[in-house]
């Protein structure tokens, strides 16, 4: 049975999307087979890796119970890497689910006949803890928490810690935290630096080795539809997320 992620913060803007299709891709890459969950109504993961959200069926279609997620996985242009897209549509389930008794576990239950297909499947989660990500952390075995090396990265992980000690409790006891991601660092600068030794010290265990730098390919290979590692495999960015792939494959 495959191994569930959640990429979740509900700080926007500090590389959740980035992360979920750079790892998706390179464990794809490992020859893994993987598929991709945009959860975000926002569809910014399907539009990096390269699909149109306008057209198919995609994670909504699935959620409503009108079609099977099998109908809906797409192929991407990537080899052992499948894609369940974030459509338009996706923003209303945010005001349908909670009117459904036991909404909380949709996702587990639609993703369930597919998950002996992959070795991995990543969640990409909204910036927000509402009925998306909920859904998402109930599905998930374990979450990765990217944290930006900026000052206000710190603020708001005690509320999602919080979150995810409830979810435990409550929903999924299953669910673990694979670690906190480094994410956006820039080394040169002593905020950078001193908030990095903060969430070190802070959690020291659960910390990924693993620094995702400030980098100008990550930035600019979401325009071309594809992951760092096919814009640019030799940069730095590119580098860090084969490095994060291999650890998270390493922790399990």
């Amino acid at each position: 049975m495959g191994i569930v992620y959640a990429i979740a913060n509900q700080k926007g803007g500090v590389g959740k999307t980035t992360t979920a299709v750079n790892v998706a891709a390179c464990i794809a890459e490992a020859g893994y087979p993987t598929l991709l969950v945009d959860v975000d109504p926002q569809g910014n993961a399907t539009v990096g890796i390269g699909a149109d959200r306008h057209e198919g069926l995609g994670l909504y279609d699935v959620l409503t119970g009108d079609h099977d997620a099998r109908d809906a996985i797409r192929a991407t242009d990537i080899a052992g890497l499948s894609l369940l897209a974030s459509t338009p549509d996706l923003a209303g389930a945010t005001m349908e689910l909670p009117r459904v008794a036991g909404s909380e576990r949709r996702l587990r239950e639609i993703l369930a006949p597919v998950r002996d297909d992959y070795a991995y499947v990543l969640l990409d989660c909204p910036p927000s803890l509402g009925p998306l990500t909920v859904n998402a952390l109930v599905a998930a075995d374990r979450v990765i928490v990217p944290v930006q090396t900026e000052y206000f990265a710190l603020e708001g992980l005690a509320g999602l810690l919080d979150t995810l000690s409830l979810i435990q409790r409550e929903l999924n006891p299953r669910l673990t935290v694979a670690g906190m991601l480094l994410t956006m660092h820039d080394a040169r600068t002593k905020l950078a630096q001193d908030v990095e030794a903060e969430v070190r010290r802070h959690f020291p265990s659960l910390v990924f080795d693993t620094v995702i730098p400030r980098n100008v390919r990550l930035g600019e290979a979401p325009s071309f539809g594809r992951p760092v590692i096919h814009h640019d495999p030799h940069c730095a960015g590119a580098d860090a997320y084969f490095e994060l792939a291999k650890e998270v494959a390493a922790r399990g």
